[in-house]
């Protein structure tokens, strides 16, 4: 089993990875695989709404070229997720926004039933917002979603302050444990011949019919 964790901060061993890194050691300890994906600092797109992912159905951006289609490539072999993003003007950063809308749009069928987590970095404040701008995406998917005992963020300016935020950690480690626990539970769920609900046909409506 493996957990594949979205690095959503410009800089790559930053606040954000240190608290991901934080889970990834956790996760071990307790026989879980994991990675940790850096989007860089490159160019993303945004969804520009042309709908040629409905088309073609392949789980794929029809844009390529950034961080998108490799990141849905990773997703589609694991079994769970951590997306992760630093605080900028108390959300969550817009380049993962970005990322996290088209792979949501052209790919969410990978995500469905499958655990995960949000989490903030910030040097004081608008954590909170941050992360409920991160929760929208598996709330909406299907997806399982994994808590801790207080709301997923660390603190501080630079790594070595998070490392000194021992609840951020804890919360971290706490999170990852939680992670570990529910992807070994929905194994035996399988092997037990558990199935999952069966899903009804989509309906969709709007305001005005």
């Amino acid at each position: 089993m493996k957990v594949l964790m979205l690095n959503g901060s410009p800089h790559e061993n930053g606040c954000t990875y240190t608290a991901l890194n934080e889970i990834a050691k956790t996760l071990s300890e307790n026989g879980i695989e994991s990675e940790i994906f850096w989007m860089g600092r490159e160019e993303i797109k945004d969804c520009v709404a042309c709908g040629g992912c409905a088309i073609a159905k392949n789980n794929r951006c029809v844009f390529n070229g950034d961080a998108v289609n490799t990141f849905l490539e990773k997703a589609e072999k694991a079994d769970g997720f951590v997306f992760g993003s630093p605080v900028y003007y108390a959300h969550a950063s817009g380049r993962v926004l970005s990322l996290l809308d088209r792979v949501f749009y052209s790919g969410s069928r990978v995500f469905r039933r499958k655990p995960c987590a949000v989490i903030a970095s910030a040097r004081r404040a608008g954590t909170t917002c941050a992360i409920d701008d991160l929760m929208k995406y598996p709330t909406i998917s299907e997806m399982i979603v994994v808590s801790s005992q207080y709301w997923n963020m660390v603190h501080g300016a630079v790594p070595e302050q998070v490392l000194q935020d021992e609840e951020g950690l804890q919360t971290m480690r706490v999170l990852a444990r939680n992670m570990a626990w529910l992807m070994k539970s929905l194994e035996c769920a399988e092997k037990s011949g558990i199935e999952a609900p069966e899903r009804e046909k989509r309906i969709f409506t709007n305001f005005i019919r």
